[in-house]
């Protein structure tokens, strides 16, 4: 009996075995041999390099006009050439000026500017603003005076930026330089005045000529830091 039973058990073991083994379904998986041959080749590397080209034209014309816009609507770096704004600016100082100040308001008295040269618009240069338009600036000796509607008696520019020793003269020393200035024009002044060709000498400084206001000093590394804006005390 017990070998007839084995024996039985053995033949219906052995025909489980012969049975095809059935994989059970997983969601939708299939094996990996069949994964791959459904995968998609690219056949067209012409294609995949053009799209690669398009997209880095794409991302440098985004840039470039970023850049753009920055260069020419909002900051521009220049180089200080000479020793004219002593002890405020250095040559060789590489700074960035802004130009979003004048686009919605007006320069004011003790900005720092850099403009073109109205002799000559391809040079640049840097001087401070001392008279705004309609105002009369009077220079005598280590002494300016502005005449304005508010100030028609005269006011007396107090400019704690200039050292003591830094003597203010008029063009022809010992007399008294006067100019009046008409809408949009600015008379602006080195504040090494001793060594500076300013409106003294050249006269007027047009608005149109203003490119932007001295902001942000880069180089030297120990001169590094935002340019801020002077006031001025009221004397008379």
């Amino acid at each position: 009996m017990d070998d007839k039973e084995n024996e039985n058990s053995y033949q219906e073991n052995s025909g489980q075995d012969n049975q095809p083994v059935k994989i059970p379904d997983a969601g939708g998986y299939t094996p990996n041999s069949e994964q791959l041959n459904s995968l998609t080749i690219n056949n067209n590397p012409a294609k995949e390099f053009l799209s690669f080209i398009f997209d880095l034209l794409k991302t440098g014309v985004i840039v470039f006009a970023v850049a753009f816009a920055l260069r020419y609507f909002a900051v521009q770096p220049f180089i200080v050439e000479g020793e004219s704004m002593l002890p405020n600016f250095v040559n060789n100082e590489y700074l960035l000026a802004e130009k979003i100040s004048y686009l919605i308001g007006q320069p004011q008295r003790g900005d720092v500017v850099v403009f073109r040269y109205p002799k000559d618009p391809s040079v640049n240069y840097i001087k401070r603003i001392i008279g705004l338009p309609g105002e009369t600036v009077k220079i005598e000796t280590n002494k300016i005076i502005v005449v304005n509607a508010e100030f028609p008696d005269g006011l007396i520019l107090s400019e704690d930026y200039i050292p003591k020793d830094y003597l203010t003269m008029p063009l022809k020393p010992g007399t008294i330089q006067s100019v009046t200035l008409g809408s949009n024009e600015f008379f602006v002044l080195g504040d090494n005045r001793q060594h500076s060709s300013d409106s003294r000498e050249w006269g007027i400084l047009p608005k149109e000529n203003i490119a932007g206001r001295a902001w942000l000093t880069l180089l030297p590394f120990d001169r590094f830091g935002l340019q801020h804006k002077k006031s001025y005390e009221v004397s008379f």
